[in-house]
């Protein structure tokens, strides 16, 4: 009984330190809210109000109806260029694709021949590019199909596929973001803020101190595990409730108490991690060396970034003794694949 009280107060001096550090509890609380929020929304996988201009050397109806088809929210209003300034225009980033249609455009459609729409694509943007170029191309052979057509085509196929999305209906890759961003910050900050605690110790030369007391390493350890990971399984709570169920607006389909359960198995994972660091490390800047070498395995190795069976077949074996590859396929399977506490 007495051990479990030397950890408790051990655990309360822990917490009125990290209470006392205004920068570490910004660290957290930006983490576990802008950081989420932004890493969340700022890949789309979309285009959204793409600039696009058009070189229309037709002026056509068909070429009025190409333009007219390129609309909001996917591409700004077109703008309407000669040739002369596509290259000035794109070297000056002012337009990601332009739509070249060259004269007698419809006139060639309407005696059945093929004739070229030259597209060029500022590659920067590379996912925006890939994705804009097959919106375009499409949109051009869905218009020029209803003008030679005088109708939408259609085609009658021997055999009719039905795709039904599970666990995420829409396709939204938001909701997979937010949850890969809090797996990210959980490791990060559980390994640095137990690491640092142990650190912080040696440094101030506070360690000897604890070390001469009634106390043993179980207890040092255990009470610095608790005390971070007290605060982290807290700011993980809030930001599930309120940043990703509220203002993301992403379902939790499973049992909260179950994910909360998980993520503290998780966060006690992480932590010793953070202790065996702080170990092995004899200042702060070989510490943050150590965190960069276990953090980006961790985390690019969990399935949050590519699935598993994506990567090479020689790590597939790995990912099995890291514990982040647990907590992203408990974490999916509570928040979309309904697993709940029964």
């Amino acid at each position: 009984m007495k051990t479990w009280i030397n950890i408790f107060w051990l655990g309360i001096k822990e917490l009125r330190s990290l209470l006392s550090d205004f920068i570490m509890l910004m660290l957290i609380v930006y983490s576990f809210s802008v950081a989420i929020y932004s890493e969340s929304t700022a890949i789309s996988e979309s285009v959204h109000n793409a600039s696009i201009a058009i070189v229309d050397e037709d002026r056509s109806a068909l070429s009025g109806a190409i333009a007219n088809a390129l609309y909001p929210p996917y591409f700004k209003t077109p703008t309407l260029i000669s040739a002369s300034e596509i290259d000035q225009g794109m070297d000056q980033d002012k337009y990601m694709f332009v739509v070249t249609i060259p004269p007698k455009f419809e006139q060639n459609i309407r005696q059945g021949r093929q004739p070229t729409v030259q597209i060029d694509i500022d590659a920067t943007a590379v996912t925006q590019a890939s994705i804009g170029n097959s919106y375009i191309q499409s949109i051009i052979t869905k218009e020029v199909n209803h003008f030679a057509n005088r109708s939408d085509a259609t085609t009658a196929y021997p055999v009719k596929l039905i795709q039904r999305r599970a666990f995420n209906p829409n396709g939204t890759g938001m909701w997979f973001s937010a949850i890969n961003a809090l797996l990210n910050q959980i490791t990060m900050l559980t390994i640095i803020l137990t690491g640092a605690a142990l650190l912080r110790e040696r440094e101030h030369g506070t360690i000897e101190h604890l070390l001469v007391m009634p106390l043993n390493a179980f207890q040092i350890v255990i009470a610095k595990i608790w005390s971070n990971g007290l605060v982290i399984l807290i700011a993980f709570a809030l930001s599930m409730l309120v940043l990703v169920e509220q203002t993301l607006d992403i379902p939790i389909a499973g049992s909260k108490l179950l994910l909360l359960l998980g993520t503290a198995s998780y966060i006690f994972a992480a932590a010793s991690i953070g202790i065996f660091l702080g170990t092995i490390a004899q200042t702060m800047a070989q510490f943050a060396l150590l965190v960069l070498m276990v953090i980006i395995p961790m985390v690019m190795l969990s399935g949050g970034l590519t699935p598993i069976e994506s990567q090479p077949d020689i790590i597939q074996p790995i990912t099995w003794l890291l514990p982040s590859r647990h907590f992203m396929d408990f974490s999916q399977a509570v928040v979309f694949r309904v697993l709940a506490l029964i």
